[in-house]
């Protein structure tokens, strides 16, 4: 496996970069050491910054929430979250299971982060009383998954369609890893509920970062994360190049660990960051 000691390696074989944020550009509370320095050189270097989040709140909240941790926004070009495309494709009407559904249970981490009341949907706090469930976040490491379940049963047993906004399966908190949206999501499922994903490594997400972009060679963007699940099989999936960054949820894994994750998701990287910087 090809290993990488900084950025500016990949900087003559590439015009763009899909940047995940979360585990890799920063932890949660502030940037990893390099990491500013490093977006900044690429963007020196002319090459288009995409920051590419499966968060489930707009790009407006992720852009403010990085400029308090210190990430400021002229590190980047683009700031995208499957929030925002979900935004998009809501507004549009190109989401099927969400046609004429006025009643929704939204699930997230923290309230307001997508504002679905304006768009003429009306937030429900039963979950029986939903026409659509959407998982944008989760409160897994203070709320039991038996509750999660508890409430959602009855509506995936009924038929209610779940849309995933955020198909991260672990989410890094304070006191360790915890069961993310994704979890909560493959919870519904196994219920008997019917969900869609948006977010990486779903197409959705690449495809209007790099229409965004302006439809480059797909063969010269550069997808970078820690996550084979999302950030690899994602960029992989759309025919972009990949590179991994040995943090966030794979800090400290050795190449066999690695292998076996590229196994286990069915993609490899390129090659292998030992941190973004």
């Amino acid at each position: 496996m090809k290993h990488l000691a900084s950025v500016d390696a990949l900087i003559a074989d590439h015009d763009a970069f899909l940047i995940d944020q979360f585990g890799t550009v920063h932890d949660g509370t502030a940037p990893y050491p390099g990491a500013v320095a490093a977006l900044r050189r690429l963007r020196a270097a002319g090459r288009r910054v995409v920051l590419l989040s499966n968060s489930g709140q707009r790009a407006e909240t992720s852009e403010r929430r990085l400029r308090e941790i210190g990430i400021p926004q002229d590190s980047y070009d683009i700031s995208i979250t499957s929030g925002e495309v979900t935004w998009w494709l809501l507004s549009e009407g190109r989401i099927a299971v969400a046609r004429g559904a006025r009643r929704c249970l939204l699930l997230e981490h923290s309230p307001g982060g997508l504002p679905l009341g304006s768009l003429g949907m009306t937030l429900v706090q039963r979950a029986e009383d939903a026409e659509l469930v959407v998982i944008a976040g989760s409160r897994a490491d203070v709320v039991p998954m038996a509750e999660y379940e508890a409430m959602l049963a009855p509506v995936a047993r009924a038929g209610v369609p779940a849309l995933c906004i955020n198909p991260d399966r672990t989410m890094l908190t304070p006191n360790g890893f915890a069961p993310g949206a994704g979890q909560i999501a493959e919870l519904y499922r196994r219920l008997g509920g019917v969900v869609s994903w948006i977010g990486k490594p779903h197409p959705a997400i690449y495809e209007a970062a790099l229409a965004q972009l302006g439809e480059p060679a797909r063969e010269r963007v550069g997808g970078i994360g820690d996550s084979v699940e999302h950030d690899i099989a994602g960029a992989r999936g759309v025919g972009c190049r990949a590179w991994l960054v040995r943090a966030g949820i794979i800090a400290g894994a050795d190449d066999a660990a690695i292998a076996a994750e590229c196994a286990r998701f069915g993609a490899e990287p390129d090659g292998v960051l030992e941190a973004f910087g």
